[in-house]
């Protein structure tokens, strides 16, 4: 049972479950208001070019169709980049919908239509003709990579690559042992349940209020804005529930733009949804090729790691992720070059995808170092181990915490690895070949700035306000629990608001920082609630409380009382009465510490083991078995925190076997745009995933010890499967997804 003792760590259920499974929670495509526009976009079917003539006659006519927007009456927008540019924006040209007559990547929205339906929308829209003067598409990561360049304006500065040290290329040179390897990674595609909408409710004094599938509320509202110089007072964004994003929905997508444009234009609500099939030309894990060099002496230890990667980006954006630099922190090694560059496509713009940069850098790193222990001669666990390292060598830092070395021993007690043998295709099940691997993740654990409102009523509930987002992850519920455990109250007595614009600020839901940001900050308004309670109470004559601390307090059974003994005290009904008060109000607010950024730093660990079997006739691969173990500080709610590592393994094991966008590089053209033809591992496919959450304390990485677990479940599971093919085949693939065909002509004879 949970209590107010024991509510931080209770594997509560999800507060918004019931209304996700009756189908009841309202998304943002899912509001109406009688006589709503509805808008359909129509998108371009070459990569490169410009459109010559483009006739909506036939559309404009079409019964229901209000107006069609192209290039050449869209109405007038801010003219500077920066104007266009949301929290999370790149470094170029943000695309403009409609901007000009050039077209820059297969499927990049040309016209708008708006009708009085979804279905007139629609059919009109098939009825635009359009005549490009096509030219010649470059969509292939491993021909364009020739053409790469270092990013001449850093996303951010900690993704630069980190300064070499030591002598790498001497060391390799020296080495006994060492793998050079190329491994080649296809695009992947976001394909969460909710598709992209925007509801936009036009009021008579002309304020909107926009229903819009986000991770930041605030970052839609800035960005309308910015776009179309409106008041921020005049736009509220709300994005109560979100169908699954991770990254997806952290820049703001056309058909926010689309639906306040429309509305702005014609001065009524308007309502614009994609189809599956346009969501395949949005964000998307870039296309990567990625070097490595490694070496060892024979004792196992490195002695040089030398990693060069070049993404995709598109040609009017630098998408830059930091791919390489993990390769410099993750194990001990004194010789270390790292290096990145791009390679500009006729793409769409790249974006976050669960892990971005570390679930990409892992794929080669941990394929690379298992290599290498092969190589050596070592036990692929052990060599990890041989090599653990317990400060941040990128940057001399020490860690906040890490207890990788736990997640090692109990993932492999629970896994059975010391049952291993040994040598590469020596394990059978029958007809199939069994393989184990092991890999090692690694995750930035931030904190960003947040706020939150915490009140607190007479009769012991609560309400908590902050704009943060909930994009399936649990963020309601663990909110509650930290606000039922900082005012001695049952996670049933607390109500959430977030996804609202109005609310109080807080950065996109993204980098795994939502739980110990908002969730700190959650902390802090209770605190200033036990402030302000027991200074009124001071204020009362013969107050028991007189002498007290806020540090000896806590609240019990709606009354505020010394914690060593709960018998002196006030009730906080006659706290507040005596001031004429109906509640109490602590505004909590957090920051990154900038004095312990000089000396500490936070990540989140994990050690993946995975069993594979795979029919040595047919080369069919079937990932039979996954543990992983997970350090990442405090766990808040067990059960929603097992369910985010569950989904990032999934996640995992569809970069390993099943996700790639397969473009026709002769048209430029993405051909399996829809969930038919891009794989993505189902029932069938998932099997046993037993996830362990390793003990450890972490009072430096947020104030309520919290690290990120959003995005660790992927970070190198891949890999790890990867690695278990290995070892049932005794064939390395470097070339992911590993697709049946591929294994084939790896199956020994």
């Amino acid at each position: 049972m949970q209590n107010e003792k024991n509510i931080i760590g209770f594997p509560l259920p999800r507060i918004d479950g019931p209304l996700k499974v009756t189908g009841t929670a309202p998304y943002a495509a899912e509001y109406d208001e009688p006589g709503m526009l509805v808008g359909h976009a129509f998108y371009a079917t070459i990569a490169s070019g410009r459109i010559t003539s483009i006739d909506t006659s036939a559309a404009e006519n079409f019964p229901g169709v209000v107006k069609v927007y192209t290039h050449q009456n869209r109405p007038a927008t801010a003219s500077s980049d920066d104007a266009w540019k949301d929290e999370v924006a790149l470094p170029g040209h943000p695309f403009r919908p409609l901007e000009n007559d050039r077209i820059l990547y297969d499927g990049q929205p040309i016209a708008l239509v708006i009708a009085e339906s979804f279905e007139a929308a629609r059919d009109a829209a098939d009825l635009i003709r359009v005549d490009y003067q096509a030219e010649e598409p470059h969509t292939d990561i491993e021909v364009e990579q020739a053409k790469s360049y270092p990013p001449p304006v850093p996303r951010k500065e900690a993704f630069l690559p980190s300064d070499p040290r030591g002598d790498a290329e001497g060391a390799y040179a020296a080495a006994p042992y060492k793998v050079s390897a190329e491994y080649v990674q296809a695009g992947e595609h976001h394909n969460p349940m909710e598709l992209f909408g925007t509801t936009v409710i036009r009021a008579e004094d002309g304020n909107l209020t926009v229903y819009d599938k986000t991770q930041g509320s605030q970052n839609s509202q800035g960005y309308v804005c910015g776009i179309f110089g409106l008041k921020p007072e005049t736009v509220r964004v709300i994005n109560a529930y979100v169908g699954g994003a991770f990254g997806s929905g952290l820049r703001p997508k056309h058909q926010l733009f689309f639906a306040v444009m429309a509305s702005l234009d014609l001065k009524r609500s308007v309502k614009v949804e994609m189809s599956r099939r346009e969501m395949f030309y949005l964000t998307w894990r870039p296309p990567t090729v990625q070097r490595m060099l490694v070496a060892a002496d024979a004792n196992g230890k490195l002695m040089s790691i030398r990693h060069h990667a070049v993404q995709t980006t598109s040609l009017y954006e630098d998408y830059q992720e930091n791919v390489v630099n993990w390769s410099g922190l993750a194990y001990k090694c004194d010789n270390v070059t790292l290096s990145y560059e791009l390679a500009k496509m006729t793409v769409s713009t790249p974006g976050d995808m669960r892990a971005p940069g570390a679930a990409t850098g892992f794929l080669a790193l941990e394929s690379a170092i298992d290599e290498l222990s092969y190589e050596v001669g070592m036990d692929p666990l052990e060599f990890r181990i041989a090599n653990f390292v317990d400060y941040d060598q990128n940057d001399d830092l020490q860690l906040t915490s890490k207890a990788l070395d736990l997640c090692y021993r109990q993932g492999a007690e629970r896994f059975g690895w010391s049952k291993r043998s040994p040598e590469p295709a020596s394990m059978r099940d029958g007809q199939d070949l069994v393989g184990w691997g092991v890999a090692t993740g690694v995750w930035e654990a931030t904190l960003s700035p947040a706020e939150a409102k915490v009140r607190l009523f007479p009769d012991g509930s609560i309400t908590v306000a902050a704009a943060a987002s909930d994009i399936g992850t649990g963020t309601y519920t663990i909110l509650a629990q930290i606000a039922a455990q900082g005012l001695g109250q049952t996670a049933d007595r607390v109500s959430v608001l977030i996804g609202d614009s109005s609310l109080a600020k807080t950065a996109v839901e993204g980098g795994s920082w939502t739980a110990a940001s908002s969730g700190s900050a959650v902390q802090a308004g209770c605190f200033e609630i036990r402030k302000t309670l027991l200074s009124l109470a001071q204020k009362l004559d013969n107050s028991p409380l007189a002498g007290a601390s806020v540090e000896d307090l806590a609240i019990r059974d709606n009354r505020l009382v010394l914690d060593r003994n709960d018998q002196v005290g006030l009730s906080i009904a006659d706290i507040l009465g005596s001031q004429g008060m109906s509640s109490v109000e602590g505004h909590g607010k957090v920051a990154p510490d900038e004095e312990q950024a000089k000396k500490f730093v936070s990540y989140t660990h994990s050690a993946i083991f995975t069993e594979v079997k795979i029919d040595a006739e047919l080369g069919v691969p079937r990932v039979t078995r996954v543990v992983i173990a997970v350090a990442a500080g405090t766990i808040i709610n067990p059960k929603t925190a097992r369910s985010q590592v569950l989904g990032g393994v999934v996640m995992g094991l569809g970069m390993a076997l099943h996700e790639e966008s397969m473009i026709d590089h002769r048209s430029g053209r993405i051909m399996n745009h829809n969930l038919a033809e891009y794989h993505v591992p189902a029932h069938a496919d998932v099997q046993d995933i037993e996830v362990i959450f390793v003990e450890e304390e972490d009072d430096k990485a947020s104030p309520i010890g919290v690290k990120g677990l959003g995005e660790i479940g992927i970070v190198a599971v891949g890999a790890a499967v990867a690695n278990a093919i290995y070892h049932a085949t005794g064939t390395r693939h470097r070339h992911f997804p590993i697709t049946i065909d591929k294994i084939m002509e790896g199956l020994p004879n």
